[in-house]
């Protein structure tokens, strides 16, 4: 009897080389939507409207607790570098009043910042209350006036510091009340005089001032 034809559903799978059938490749992803593009805005801000302005606050530094009122400190930089001075008050700004005195070592009555400052043991015993009460508007410059066209062109000249008659009556003033304090104290007028340096082979941290 001739044999019986196999009814098939379908066609194989061809197979590959290793005897695996082959997977059905997976279909590509859609690209992605473009971004819409932002909307225009209806309204443009005006070129003549002004920003409020926000105010910084500085606040004052806190004084160093080696810092008292009669303090020798060390100044380390500006005109005075070297030169030992006596702590008199901190002002609001947090800058610290200072005076050689003048008499003793050429040091005016000024403000130093505080970082740039030593702090040594030595303590001078001041009058409980000096006779000038000296705040950071005592050391406003006076505003000039601008010079306007060729005449602020061709101003090179450099204008010299001069100290007003009322700056060196103050001064005298702050001087005779420290300096029978200062001269009275063994050693301290020659102390104050003498002028702060490091040589070679110095140590500043192990130093004891």
């Amino acid at each position: 009897m001739p044999p019986k034809d196999k009814k098939t559903k379908g066609a194989a799978p061809a197979k590959a080389k290793g005897g695996k059938a082959d997977k059905k490749a997976a279909p590509a992803k859609a690209a992605p939507a473009p971004a819409a593009a932002p909307a225009t805005p209806k309204m443009y801000p005006g070129d003549d409207v002004a920003k409020p302005k926000v105010k910084e606050v500085c606040k004052a530094a806190k004084l160093r607790s080696s810092i008292e009122y009669g303090t020798v400190l060390i100044l380390l930089s500006g005109h005075f570098r070297g030169k030992r001075v006596i702590f008199l008050k901190q002002l609001e700004s947090g800058l610290l009043l200072v005076t050689g005195p003048y008499e003793v070592n050429g040091v005016p009555l000024k403000r130093v910042n505080q970082a740039y400052v030593i702090a040594t043991q030595t303590k001078v015993n001041l009058p409980a209350k000096l006779p000038l009460d000296i705040n950071d508007a005592y050391f406003a410059k006076d505003e000039e006036k601008a010079k306007e066209g060729e005449e602020k062109f061709f101003a090179n000249e450099k204008t010299k510091t001069v100290t007003s008659d009322k700056r060196k009556a103050d001064q005298a003033t702050m001087d005779a009340a420290i300096l029978p304090v200062v001269k009275k104290t063994e050693m301290l007028e020659a102390y104050l005089q003498a002028k702060f340096s490091l040589k070679k082979g110095d140590k500043p941290h192990e130093m004891k001032f």
